[in-house]
């Protein structure tokens, strides 16, 4: 972060970011850029550069984000049990709707 009349601004890494994303093969939420080492950062500004900074663990790439199931699990499981098909739940018609 550059210091100027006492107010911090940060560095703009949105080059190195794309970068990784693209070395990394993912998009750009699942980067992540080590705060602490924001002007080692910034100075990458090739692909090659980035490749080095992921191997040091600078740039990491951030797990998937669990997307559970156990809701519509139990949804299913009431479903069969005969609830939640009243009237109020019917879109289509009677001969639609025969199995």
């Amino acid at each position: 972060s550059r210091s100027c009349l006492g107010r911090v601004t940060m560095v703009s890494l949105k080059l190195q970011k794309r970068l990784a994303a693209s070395v990394l093969g993912c998009g750009l939420r699942k980067v992540w850029l080590d705060p602490n080492e924001v002007n080692e950062i910034s100075m990458a500004n090739s692909r090659q550069n980035i490749r080095k900074l992921v191997k040091d663990g600078f740039v990491i790439r951030k797990p998937q984000t669990i997307h559970s199931r156990a809701r519509a699990r139990r949804q299913a499981e009431a479903k069969a049990k005969g609830r939640h098909t009243g009237y109020g739940k019917r879109r289509g018609t009677r001969e639609a709707r025969l199995p």
